[in-house]
């Protein structure tokens, strides 16, 4: 690994390792007074920032395979946070999207974040709270266009 690209994927590392920490998402259900598994609450983000969705692009966007992503749309429809429906596009594809509660919980999540957010950030200058947005955004779309499989 070349000098410049080893902290990087040591920095990148250590993030990941702090945001999938089961402790975070538990910090941040319990600051929005939110009740819900937190298994299910990245569906429930993803399809609220990005549906109405197939479950094979959910699938895709939350990192698991369409099988337990399935079973999750099940759990989050018995309690009423989104609705299955044919696809206006493929009658054939039920895609999935966010009711009026479930809306309601995902605010509550950004609500939370943003109040987590001021006491993580209160000492960065604006300034470097947009470099850090834009180069992160930058990074997860260079990220996202790079091919799947090694060049051979």
């Amino acid at each position: 690994m070349s000098r410049d690209v080893r902290p990087l994927h040591h920095a990148l590392v250590d993030l990941m390792a702090v945001l999938n920490r089961p402790q975070r998402d538990r910090a941040l259900l319990r600051e929005a007074g939110v009740d819900l598994d937190r298994a299910l609450f990245p569906v429930l983000i993803a399809v609220e920032r990005n549906g109405p969705l197939a479950v094979v692009e959910l699938a895709n966007l939350v990192g698991r395979d369409h099988t337990t992503v399935s079973r999750q749309i099940s759990k989050l429809g018995e309690l009423g946070l989104i609705g299955r429906h044919p696809s206006t596009t493929d009658r054939r594809v039920r895609e999935v999207e966010i009711t009026a509660k479930g809306r309601r919980m995902t605010d509550a999540l950004d609500a939370a974040r943003d109040r987590m957010a001021t006491v993580l950030f209160a000492r960065w200058s604006a300034r470097d709270r947009r470099d850090l947005a834009r180069l992160i955004r930058r990074f997860a779309e260079d990220l996202q266009s790079l091919p799947m499989s090694p060049p051979s």
